[in-house]
């Protein structure tokens, strides 16, 4: 029995960090400081992340996108923000949409507004690809 190497209070705070944010709204800075496991690590356990981009958005969410839409959770960059949302929790913008003068409504992810730091409204963030055109399937 005593063959056993097992260590009850490093799973037991394994169990704590899993369980105890879990489904919460995780307030961040995105710059480079934070490991990247550790985000898709929060968006896993059921988080939604929200946050401030220091940086190029890109080059500082290529190290998790990818994992994230992997698991089907959804990334969007908003007003220097990027809000990380994990399966089955959508990001809802009906209400940013900017109605023109036929009542039809400037949809999120409009093709027009293709630059992801764009400071008036939201962006898809593509995950990085490794083909010719950066990932999007246009």
């Amino acid at each position: 029995m005593s063959d056993w190497d097992l260590d009850l209070r490093d799973a037991e705070a394994k169990m704590d960090e899993a369980f105890a944010a879990a489904g919460d709204v995780v307030l961040g800075v995105l710059d480079g400081t934070t490991d990247p496991e550790e985000w898709v690590r929060s968006v896993d356990y059921g988080n939604t992340l929200v946050l401030s981009i220091e940086g190029d958005l890109n080059e500082l969410a290529a190290g998790f996108a990818r994992d994230v839409k992997e698991m089907d959770g959804e990334l969007m960059h908003f007003r220097g923000f990027l809000v990380v949302t994990p399966p089955g929790v959508s990001i809802d913008t009906d209400r940013l949409s900017d109605p023109g003068a036929d009542g039809e409504g400037v949809e999120a992810d409009d093709p027009g507004t293709d630059d992801a730091t764009a400071a008036d409204g939201p962006a898809d963030v593509a995950a990085p690809a490794d083909d010719e055109n950066g990932g999007n399937e246009n």
